[in-house]
């Protein structure tokens, strides 16, 4: 199994260097990638931020990419309940730190956007 970083992950969704995009594809179409959660938040805000994908747009590629037959996901439930969350307008790092803390009592912060888009959640997101 290869890991990958989060520029074969881009180019393999974006295409938007050939070269490396034709690169990317070889290596995930192959099979026995992995690819970590970090990979997956940084995709997350390079797609969104660099590429001016929406939340949905996000959610569905990334979906699609852990969804590859051999591509394995370091924690596949995690990234799918945080892509559900983002798609329901929490920020996905947000989500996927709140998926995380499942087994804890609450989930401190200062961050009252987090503390608002969290209101339905299992874990009490809350100002300490």
């Amino acid at each position: 199994m290869k890991a990958v970083d989060t520029n074969i992950l881009v180019r393999y969704l974006t295409g938007d260097h050939p070269e490396q995009a034709a690169r990317a594809r070889a290596v995930v179409d192959a099979g026995e990638v992995f690819v970590s959660t970090t990979v997956f938040l940084e995709a997350e805000w390079v797609l969104r931020s660099v590429y001016g994908f929406s939340s949905a747009e996000v959610a569905q590629a990334l979906r699609a990419f852990a969804g590859l037959p051999g591509v394995s996901a370091e924690s596949p439930t995690l990234i799918a309940e945080a892509l559900d969350r983002a798609e329901r307008g929490m920020d996905f790092a947000d989500a996927l730190h709140l998926g995380a803390a499942a087994r804890c009592e609450a989930v401190l912060t200062f961050d009252r956007g987090f503390i608002d888009s969290a209101r339905d959640a299992p874990v009490r997101v809350t100002e300490p």
